[in-house]
């Protein structure tokens, strides 16, 4: 009986070692500890290295490091962190495209010491009440592009929503730019799509860095317009920064200590963008919730990603144009789909002076989860025999698109 019972515990815990368990499926094997050499003083280890083979009873020669003579990138092993010529005692937190930050579009506001508004800015929705500023046939073309990126842009059953959410995004940008023979401003813009961004900004006692790849970038010629004026921007100072104490600011931000403080760098390392640009200045930021298929981040950490970066973009060519002290402000947008819901805002720079939490605030407009459409099917759902949701488009919302295209406008009329 006792054998049977030690047979059955061997047994189990081999299985274990060949994954069965779920406890032990992704845990990494430890590393094997390197066998310790015994030397002793006066004794001449003798090894197998003059008969160039393997002989029993032997020891293992030990032959100097070999260094090449020239670079091999392959090979290649980095010093210690501590002896890299940019290592500092005093951390850095970064804040890249990745970044799935815990407390959302809180933690990104008190990072950026910034007073939220809901909703956009009254006078951008009234940019598109104009017959002029509006396209001909809009409701009918917009219907069409929603079309085109969910039925006719593939011959899936189903298309994935990285491809109809880029496709969609693209056709409404390509309407909008129809505006472009009765609003010549539009043509002094250009896109910029994989661009890389690096800010950096003291808060509090802590440093911290906007670094990566945002998506696609609006540049243009002109800056944008600032939305308020100065007794607003003024009055912002009277705001109180909410903190969700005990939780950290910093928390899963990356933690390094081998960087390079961005202010002090050149001006094509903050902003991506050589010197002599001729689009120096940030109009929109669009960007793509499944644009990373090795990232997925919820509603609130996507909304967080737009604004560190919205605000990244407008604090890098703040320390471009006016160096420490901002003489007026800058205001950036940014605009956020999956293909169906939106998300809009509107961020602007009012102070670079964000150590204390006292002083002027900067200032977003914030528009959440604004549904573009209900359904687009293929085929039409059935419960009980009876249609429940049609094939085809269902549910279109103009006001969605006149918010999209205001924002476009913004600058232009």
């Amino acid at each position: 009986m006792i054998c049977k019972t030690r047979k059955c515990h061997i047994s189990l815990k081999a299985r274990r070692h060949f994954g069965v368990s779920c406890c032990l499926t992704a845990k990494v094997p430890p590393p094997r500890k390197p066998r310790e050499r015994v030397e002793i003083p006066g004794l001449e280890m003798i090894t197998y290295g003059e008969k160039m083979h393997y002989v029993p009873g032997l020891a293992k020669p030990i032959y100097a490091h070999w260094e090449r003579d020239y670079k091999d990138p392959r090979y290649y092993k980095a010093p210690p962190a501590c002896e890299m010529p940019l290592h500092k005692e005093k951390p850095c937190y970064v804040y890249h495209q990745r970044t799935s930050a815990l407390e959302g579009v809180r933690q990104a506001l008190w990072l950026t010491k910034t007073k939220p508004i809901s909703g956009l800015p009254p006078q951008l929705l009234s940019l598109t009440e104009s017959s002029a500023n509006q396209i001909p046939d809009q409701d009918e073309r917009v219907k069409n592009a929603i079309k085109h990126s969910r039925f006719w842009d593939t011959t899936e059953e189903r298309p994935g929503k990285g491809k109809y959410s880029n496709t969609l995004l693209l056709n409404l940008l390509h309407l909008c730019a129809t505006l472009k023979s009765t609003h010549p401003a539009i043509g002094r813009r250009i896109f910029a799509e994989n661009y890389t961004l690096a800010a950096t900004w003291k808060r509090g006692e802590d440093l911290f860095q906007v670094r990566g790849q945002s998506g696609l970038l609006h540049n243009c010629m002109d800056p944008l317009p600032e939305v308020c004026g100065k007794q607003e921007v003024s009055d912002t100072a009277d705001h109180v920064l909410e903190t969700f104490y005990p939780v950290s600011p910093t928390i899963d931000l990356q933690k390094v200590q081998v960087y390079k403080e961005e202010s002090n760098r050149l001006t094509s390392l903050l902003t991506g963008f050589r010197e002599g640009y001729p689009y120096p200045h940030a109009h929109t930021l669009y960007f793509l919730e499944g644009a990373d298929a090795r990232c997925k981040l919820r509603p609130e950490q996507f909304r967080t990603k737009m604004l560190m970066f919205t605000f990244g973009n407008a604090l890098a060519r703040a320390q471009k144009l006016y160096g420490p002290i901002l003489d007026r402000p800058i205001t950036v947008q940014a605009v956020g789909t999956n293909g169906r819901i939106f998300q809009f805002l509107v961020f602007q720079l009012n102070t670079t002076n964000l150590a204390g939490d006292d002083g002027i605030k900067n200032q977003v407009w914030l528009e959440e989860d604004v549904e573009l459409y209900d359904f687009a099917k293929v085929r039409p759902l059935i419960k009980k025999k009876q249609v429940k949701i049609p094939a085809g488009l269902a549910g279109y919302k103009p006001e969605t698109f006149s918010k999209f295209l205001a924002l476009y406008l913004h600058g232009a009329v």
